[in-house]
């Protein structure tokens, strides 16, 4: 091996470990283990969680509790993805077998989403380490207050290991939920980014009469972790929450692009290198696009131009043009409402290619749950001005920001 080679290797082996030895928080599973594992002695344990799940040297919080002196872990439960994360987007995980640990594998996502009383029959607690989003539409949220419920129907405690909110606890946008579009990708009558780590959103859950009944509680906190820190601040590893989520910072792209990627309408990168980060078509002009977008002058963003053949999903194979988006001031911008001032300016450049229309019709009921109300899609349909919908969009965030301050457990 050459000098220069073996230096090389050296140099971002002593990096990656000095990272991940310098973490600046301890999530809710390390402070858990400092205390010698104290609220869980004795009993019989039920752990929710996915390859997320893992402490600052990504060791598994399923080996760290089968392992925990004095800790019975008797029943693993997968959300979407599954709890070694071997199930695709969208697919159904079934149960099984851990290999690693002999575990029953319980699955809440396939043909039960709520654990039923023989899944959490001989379990005395449930205990939920799961990285989230901070977004509403992301599933595990959904499955953290529906085994909440369930936790409370079959009297068993629940305990949520807590871990950062990655785009930090300041952000709030998007209307609540209505009725009508509770679903499981809006659970719960939250907005879009509800500013909250998992721990603070169960809290509020159980307080709020979020849930069919109100379980008893135990939010394990984290140390270290502020409101204004975005994951890239906290010297914690990231481990891909989905598979187009392989960073941190696809977390914010995400939140911009989601709900317009309900519809396949545009691609969004899902199925190219950049997940979530673009808006492309074809027979679209990429540098007409890319200038009315600039020329809106949206706080903390900006477009240039890209083409691509997507190798996968929406434009599979086909040439498609439009914009990559950049958020180069991240306290200014806001994020959801990106994406549909993408629309409006589609629809002002290519009348025939209105996002709304017979193409996506069949996908308006999920936009709709996605968005939390029709209202979104109707008054934004009506003459394609983002104007004439963001009232609506923002009317809750300021009120759920000094409701939600209550259950505030970092500054």
């Amino acid at each position: 091996m050459k000098k220069s080679t073996f230096v090389l290797i050296t140099v971002f082996s002593f990096l990656s470990v000095s990272v991940f030895a310098g973490s600046k928080v301890k999530t809710g599973i390390e402070v858990l283990r400092d205390s010698g594992f104290k609220i869980l002695q004795g009993k019989r344990v039920g752990l929710i969680t996915n390859p997320t799940g893992v402490d600052s040297q990504l060791k598994s919080t399923v080996d760290i509790l089968n392992e925990a002196p004095g800790v019975k872990l008797v029943a693993l439960y997968g959300p979407e993805h599954g709890v070694r994360g071997d199930g695709y987007a969208g697919d159904k995980v079934e149960s099984n077998v851990d290999l690693q640990t002999g575990v029953p594998v319980y699955s809440l996502y396939g043909k039960t989403r709520k654990a039923t009383p023989e899944m959490l029959k001989g379990v005395d607690v449930l205990v939920y380490d799961v990285q989230d989003i901070g977004c509403r539409s992301y599933t595990f949220i959904s499955t953290m207050g529906l085994a909440m419920e369930a936790a409370a129907e079959n009297d068993i405690e629940f305990v949520v290991l807590d871990r950062p909110n990655p785009i930090g606890g300041l952000k709030v946008e998007g209307n609540l939920t209505e009725d009508r579009s509770i679903s499981f990708v809006s659970q719960f009558k939250i907005p879009y980014l509800y500013g909250l780590t998992c721990g603070e959103l169960a809290n509020l859950l159980n307080k709020e009469n979020m849930l069919k009944k109100q379980c008893k509680l135990t939010v394990v906190p984290m140390k270290g972790w502020k409101r204004s820190m975005t994951f890239d601040q906290t010297g914690l590893p990231w481990v891909l929450t989905s598979p187009h989520i392989p960073q941190a910072t696809s977390a914010f792209y995400y939140a911009a692009s989601g709900i317009l990627g309900e519809f396949s309408f545009m691609s969004i990168g899902v199925g190219y290198t950049l997940p979530f980060q673009i808006f492309a078509k074809d027979s679209i002009d990429a540098a007409l696009l890319t200038k009315r977008m600039n020329d809106l002058h949206l706080p903390g963003v900006l477009f240039r131009p890209i083409h691509l053949k997507p190798f996968y999903a929406v434009g599979s194979g086909k040439e498609y043009s439009g914009v990559q988006f950049y958020l180069i001031d991240y306290k200014k911008v806001r994020l959801t409402e990106i994406q549909f001032y993408v629309m409006q300016e589609m629809a002002a450049l290519y009348p025939a290619k209105k996002c709304f229309g017979e193409e996506t019709k069949s996908r308006f009921d999920m936009f709709d749950k996605v968005s939390g109300s029709d209202q979104i899609r109707l008054l934004l349909s009506k003459n394609m001005k983002v104007e004439d919908m963001l009232p609506y969009w923002r009317k809750d965030e300021v009120a759920f920001r000094k409701m939600s301050k209550k259950y505030f457990l970092y500054q």
